[in-house]
């Protein structure tokens, strides 16, 4: 759901990710009418109970003091005014990356989609292989065609258009 959204440029507000919650509180209580245990990590999780510790979830979670913001390969310092970063332009979208403190800057992200990629990637491989075949194809015996004769106007105009040396 949120991937199509991030490709629609629709932001994620909390109101989305409460109907998002309700919608699976609803799904839990179709398939479970009894109710989940109470050490089911579904429950925990709507219940806010979640322990997180020693899984590669928790590696995800980042406390706010902990956080960093980085947007153009610069760290947005908490003392600083946004605008001070991208100017006074209200209509300014900026896409901001958060990251725990003394990790870096974010890896950026690629100039070209995967899909582009597969394209470009495609387009290339078909040219290389018509070239292959370009390169096999080495007949020249066009050459030797009357159309492909440097001299036949001049033979034209000096009448020796058709002389055989051999009997007829």
């Amino acid at each position: 759901v949120f991937q199509k959204q991030v490709q629609a440029n629709v932001c994620v507000n909390m109101e989305m990710v409460k109907d998002a919650l309700d919608q699976l509180r609803g799904a839990v209580m179709i398939v479970y009418p009894m109710g989940l245990p109470p050490h089911d990590p579904v429950r925990m999780e709507f219940e806010d109970k979640e322990d997180l510790s020693g899984t590669h979830a928790g590696l995800e979670v980042i406390e706010e003091s902990q956080a960093q913001l980085w947007w153009a390969g610069k760290e947005l310092k908490e003392t600083k005014l946004l605008s001070d970063y991208v100017g006074k332009n209200e209509k300014t979208t900026i896409i901001v990356k958060i990251q725990k403190k003394g990790q870096g800057a974010p890896g950026r992200e690629p100039l070209i989609s995967h899909e582009e990629q597969k394209q470009m990637m495609l387009y290339y491989y078909r040219k290389q292989e018509e070239l292959k075949k370009l390169e096999e194809d080495d007949d020249d015996s066009f050459l030797n065609a009357e159309w492909a004769d440097n001299h036949a106007l001049k033979r034209q105009f000096h009448g020796v258009k058709d002389i055989k040396w051999g009997p007829r």
